[in-house]
């Protein structure tokens, strides 16, 4: 069985991502723009991981990560999002730094070393930021999320997580207390631009239509 490199597995990690954003095709260009690279380093790339049978790639056709491809890719996921909780909780990073220290991290190659780092976590089912650790198997929790911006005026949330995981946006939130974990009540929506007044424990002040789409809440459950 073929050991891939760092390289090999960001590539793989980034067609994952791609392959579950909702777009119609993964293809070189997507690619290319989520690597920072150029189309014919991707075109090269793919070729490689073809031959190692991670991905179904067909020019002009788009491209499909195989099973065993998802399989490498979710074991990236799972060892950057454990070393995310491990960076916070831990050596007690703030949520914003972690990010770039994980992508370094995530290449460890030792499994004995993951398992032992999960354990000593308490087995944690999301990162920081609220995404979800895959486990040993792939498998990954999924809690009833939507955005801040789909929310009702007058009622309270719990927030989950960002889909926006820029270092500004992530100092932004941490500025107004807006963790993972918090309860958010809507004071107010406002007609004009859909920004809204919101309250987090006993501060009040506004967010703007892009930050509230790109927080992630669920249903408030507790007194009122």
């Amino acid at each position: 069985m073929y050991q891939p490199t760092a390289t090999e597995e960001n590539y793989l990690k980034a067609i994952y991502h791609l392959s579950n954003t909702g777009i119609k095709s993964v293809n070189t260009s997507s690619i290319a723009t989520s690597m920072e690279t150029t189309a014919a380093s991707v075109t090269d790339m793919l070729r490689k991981l073809s031959d190692k049978e991670w991905i179904n790639y067909e020019k002009y056709k788009g491209v499909k990560i195989t099973r065993k491809g998802e399989k490498v890719a979710l074991g990236i996921i799972r060892k950057h999002r454990l070393w995310e909780v491990f960076l916070t909780n831990i050596l007690e990073f703030e949520w914003e730094e972690v990010h770039h220290m994980a992508e370094e991290l995530e290449h460890v190659s030792s499994e004995e070393l993951i398992k032992r780092l999960d354990k000593f976590l308490g087995h944690p089912k999301f990162d920081p930021h609220g995404d979800p650790i895959p486990d040993q198997t792939g498998k990954m929790e999924s809690h009833d999320k939507f955005t801040l911006s789909a929310g009702e005026a007058g009622e309270k949330y719990t927030l989950t997580g960002v889909t926006d995981h820029s270092t500004l946006f992530l100092k932004h939130l941490r500025k107004y207390g807006l963790l993972p974990g918090v309860t958010v009540s809507i004071a107010e929506i406002m007609d004009y631009d859909k920004s809204m007044l919101v309250k987090v424990s006993k501060d009040k002040f506004h967010l703007s239509l892009e930050v509230s789409k790109n927080i992630l809440i669920k249903k408030y459950v507790g007194s009122k």
